[in-house]
């Protein structure tokens, strides 16, 4: 398949690297040193499933001149969204599917207002990884596990063989996407909020008694919202999104508190943001996702950085 990665990090840097040695023609765009080194030096990506090391790709920061593909796999910052929609445009033919795997619940949304709705899929991922230099990603371990939408689509039916022959990709199709985005929003929130206020790999917070007490409160407070938007939670969500947590390394942070934690832009604004402003509107209180709010804002545009 004829596949172009649109953000380069480390979800799409993870897949990019694992289709390429499948020997499918991928496409990696990305900008500035990282796009330099990958020029220069290729991509690796260490990985505790198998390292990989392309010493040969093909990356570039003009989508236009890629020509049209199979599968775009959307994977930006949210706040870098609505500039990349538009630059995805030529690569978007009549049997393009675009793929987001952001985080938040609005990049569908956002993608449909330049793309043809019927060819936007959307997305959730679950993997954590990050650049640990230009033109190198790290997988931290856990799951690499993926959800999308069109599980009838010809171009997914493809897009699913193609994971399954790289391996290590857990991609599967859902019925109800909607459903798959809004449990990895409340999952995430809760995750992210938590791990970004409090400083900390997951594990100290799971095991220390207040600090669980805030990640069990940011998480009722996303499955409050989701309720009052239509959108509960299933039975035995709260033991789920456990699980999701236990399983990650000791001291995983999310993607917001690694970018707090060196100076850059924060997706505070999708996340636990978006959380408080849907509180507001549905009359749901969210006092702990709106301290993560606030707190954090000062720093929402990077810049800033942190030690601990």
């Amino acid at each position: 398949m004829r596949i172009a990665i649109m953000g380069s990090g480390a979800i799409g840097g993870y897949l990019g690297a694992r289709l390429a040695v499948a020997g499918h023609d991928i496409t990696f765009v990305a900008r500035g040193a990282h796009l330099a080194a990958m020029r220069s030096h290729g991509l690796k990506l260490e990985s505790p499933l198998g390292n990989v090391n392309l010493s040969r790709i093909r990356a570039t920061d003009t989508p236009g001149d890629v020509g049209h593909v199979d599968i775009v796999f959307f994977t930006v910052k949210l706040y870098d969204s609505e500039t990349a929609a538009a630059a995805i445009v030529p690569m978007v033919g009549p049997e393009t599917r675009v793929v987001s795997l952001q985080n938040g619940i609005d990049s569908v949304e956002t993608l449909a207002r330049l793309v043809p709705p019927s060819r936007v899929i959307g997305g959730a991922a679950y993997i954590s990884g990050y650049i640990k230099q230009p033109g190198v990603i790290v997988h931290v371990g856990g799951a690499t596990q993926f959800y999308i939408g069109g599980q009838h689509d010809p171009v997914i039916g493809a897009l699913l063989a193609a994971c399954i022959q790289a391996g290590n990709i857990g991609l599967q199709t859902v019925e109800d996407i909607d459903q798959a985005l809004w449990t990895k929003f409340v999952t995430l929130c809760a995750f992210s909020g938590a791990t970004s206020l409090l400083r900390s790999g997951i594990e100290p917070i799971l095991t220390d008694p207040e600090s669980r007490m805030f990640l069990d409160q940011l998480r009722d407070e996303g499955m409050a919202v989701a309720k009052a938007a239509g959108h509960p939670m299933q039975d035995g969500y709260e033991a789920h999104a456990v699980s999701v947590w236990q399983d990650l390394p000791p001291d995983t942070r999310s993607s917001m508190a690694n970018d707090l934690l060196h100076g850059r832009p924060l997706e505070l604004a999708w996340l636990s943001g978006r959380m408080h402003t849907l509180g507001s509107e549905l009359g749901v209180p969210t006092p702990a996702h709106t301290a993560v709010y606030r707190a954090l804002h000062l720093y929402a545009k990077g810049q800033t950085k942190l030690h601990g």
